[in-house]
């Protein structure tokens, strides 16, 4: 009797586990051919795409599996970095064509960051497949509202296939409209708390299209077995300074001293997981930028020992997001108001002048933060709208 109990329990359990496995494989949109092959079929088709783009558990690249399934795929747009991901931030992608299939490649990264109504002409639907950092001025999301902006111009379908957010929180501050630019192109927080798929939806549904508020025609591909605040860690890295969760983790928060003096490790291979600059006052760990392939070709302070933090450890970031690092550097350069030297691209990273202001004015992190939390509130209702998962 006790056997047969014992073997129910077990194969009780066994059960449990294999449905809590089940829960935990994540689909991404890309992967889920069979709900967006029958829009596909018959049409002429631009992807926009890169590296992270890919299915069958990241072993395939998107492309090469549409063109396997016969659908005729005329044009591939390559975001910043470029269509394999390699290319430096900031650095000009060019034109060019896939060396496998053959598909013209056209660079939306550099003078060209939105499809032209010629580059437009012989396609029907656009399907976007990108993997996001959920940071406003990661440059992906501002690649989709140009993308979403000129399908509705020229009366072509957008396919949105989702992927899941590895750094889901809502925090920072608001951007203001006279700070638009490519490194932040929508009203929302410096950390949005949304999948690609949910900003598609926001986009149509706030109205943000300015010339044409009814929105595109938007189909959105849900990913399964995620859902808000689950982990999830990239099989590919999004671009080359992110190469690992923990550098994802810290991007937010780093990513502002690039309005600085201060070297958050470029060069090296943990960047965005230290911070540091040529002179001591900055900390007792060193590192040394080189020019690295795959990583930063001519990285600041290159072949210069930097003094400073490493944060390859960190796992206490508040909300994804803390001025901590900034503000302790801040203060240790004794520089003041000059520390910060490129004022309106720091402005532009944060959406707003406040931020900097408040640093100058000697405000600490706590006071920094209520200063958004009401614009914050307002957001987290807005946003409710447009959630896709729990």
């Amino acid at each position: 009797m006790n056997r047969t109990i014992s073997l129910i329990i077990c194969l009780f359990t066994m059960m449990f586990i294999e449905v809590a496995s089940a829960q935990d494989v994540v689909t991404t949109g890309a992967e889920r051919t069979e709900e967006y092959l029958p829009l596909l079929k018959g049409k002429r088709v631009g992807l926009v795409v890169n590296q992270t783009s890919v299915v069958n558990n990241a072993q395939t690249c998107l492309l090469d599996t549409l063109v396997g399934l016969n659908i005729n795929v005329v044009t591939v747009f390559a975001p910043e970095h470029g269509f394999r991901g390699d290319a430096d931030a900031g650095e000009t992608v060019k034109d060019g064509k896939d060396v496998r299939t053959g598909v013209p490649i056209l660079s939306l990264y550099g003078d060209n960051k939105k499809p032209t109504p010629q580059q437009l002409r012989d396609i029907d639907i656009l399907v976007f497949d990108i993997q996001d950092v959920g940071a406003r001025f990661y440059t992906y999301i501002s690649t989709l509202f140009y993308i979403m902006e000129a399908a509705a111009e020229n009366n072509k379908e957008v396919i949105v296939l989702d992927r899941p957010n590895p750094c889901d929180y809502v925090e920072g501050p608001m951007l203001k409209p006279a700070f638009r630019s490519f490194v932040g192109m929508l009203p929302i927080p410096l950390l949005h708390g949304c999948t690609v798929g949910e900003l598609a939806k926001m986009i149509n549904g706030e109205g943000w299209l300015s010339k044409n508020p009814q929105g595109c025609r938007l189909t959105v591909i849900p990913c399964l077995g995620w859902e808000h605040q689950q982990a999830y860690s990239l099989p590919i890295k999004p671009s080359p300074n992110l190469p690992n969760d923990q550098s994802i983790r810290l991007y937010a928060s780093l990513c502002p001293f690039e309005g600085t003096k201060i070297s958050v490790g470029r060069g090296t291979t943990y960047p965005f997981q230290v911070i540091g600059a040529p002179d001591a006052k900055y900390g007792e760990f060193t590192f040394t930028p080189k020019a690295l392939p795959g990583f930063d070709k001519n990285p600041m302070h290159k072949d210069k020992t930097c003094y400073g933090l490493d944060l390859r450890k960190v796992n206490d970031l508040q909300e994804g997001f803390t001025l901590e690092y900034f503000l302790d550097f801040y203060n240790r350069s004794g520089e003041g108001a000059a520390f910060i030297d490129r004022n309106r691209f720091f402005d532009l990273l944060m959406g707003t002048d406040a931020v900097r202001k408040a640093i100058v004015a000697g405000q600490s992190e706590y006071e920094i933060r209520q200063s958004w939390e009401d614009e914050l509130n307002t957001y987290r209702n807005m946003r409710q709208k447009y959630l896709m998962y729990k």
